[in-house]
């Protein structure tokens, strides 16, 4: 299918002081369902950051369906629309996402910067929201939302596009275990539909549930390990190196039992 992603030994540091990710290298293909895993600051989300063009790295190259993507190949507008018009991102915290009065203006936006007239716009955003159940929110104050309703009304706004990728951070992450089951089975629908899915997590039964391709980041910041899900679950020393699980012992009738414990959602 070939690489739609392609990272090359990118580090970043904020401020040029406090280390995001280090080395980095990895390639993604068209049509992948990829997870990029690690403990909180191990820089999951400064990973996506870069592949969205939100952040530049300090050095290593970054490239999107073959076009190096940095500060100045975005200042042009072609470049810059292939890369907003096919790339969605879906942020942990749908607060960051959501600015506008009403959820219908929420979903008209991206739409109408994308140059779409107003009925076009419009009948992209009705089809959204009825796709996704949400139609009863339409004319609803985004500030009067749950959080289970802003975080669909943020995916929403994002298939709007209709993205050939999906950059997704931490999905499960401050939404009721409703949402999220609708959240999770919604991205294995995407995905059987020829979508790129990216998504960060350090639930290792999303893992287990999504069977993506891994990309383990360490407390180190750099990639110690990619595999497929089964490859990186059945490696329990492994995941404990990098933070993931937890041994814990305790003894029951004068023997010693250890015992493993991670993030499980899913049960």
């Amino acid at each position: 299918m070939g690489n739609l992603i392609s990272l090359n030994n990118i580090s970043y540091a904020y401020f040029g002081k406090i280390v995001a990710i280090k080395n980095i290298s990895l390639d993604i293909e068209k049509g992948e369902m990829f997870a990029i895993i690690g403990q909180n600051g191990s820089g999951k989300t400064s990973l996506l950051n870069i592949m969205n063009g939100l952040i530049f790295p300090d050095s290593g190259d970054f490239h999107y369906k073959g076009i190096k993507i940095d500060e100045k190949s975005l200042s042009g507008k072609e470049i810059n629309r292939g890369l907003r018009s096919t790339m969605g991102y879906i942020f942990q915290n749908p607060d960051i996402q959501l600015f506008c009065p009403t959820v219908l203006d929420e979903l008209l936006f991206a739409p109408l910067q994308l140059g779409y007239s107003t009925g076009e716009a419009t009948e992209r955003a009705n089809l959204t929201l009825e796709a996704l159940g949400i139609g009863y929110l339409r004319d609803r104050s985004v500030a009067m939302l749950s959080g289970g309703e802003k975080k669909k009304v943020a995916i929403a706004s994002v298939l709007t596009m209709n993205p050939e990728v999906l950059l997704v951070d931490e999905p499960l992450a401050g939404i009721d275990p409703k949402t999220q089951t609708f959240f999770v089975e919604l991205l294995l629908e995407l995905n059987h539909a020829g979508k790129t899915v990216i998504f960060t997590t350090h639930h290792l039964d999303l893992i287990d549930h999504l069977k993506p391709r891994v990309a383990v980041l360490s407390e180190e910041h750099t990639i110690q390990k990619t595999g497929t899900a089964a490859e990186i679950l059945i490696d329990e020393e492994f995941l404990i190196s990098v933070n993931m699980i937890h041994e814990h012992s305790h003894e029951h009738n004068g023997e010693t039992h250890r015992h493993y414990h991670a993030h499980y959602v899913f049960h």
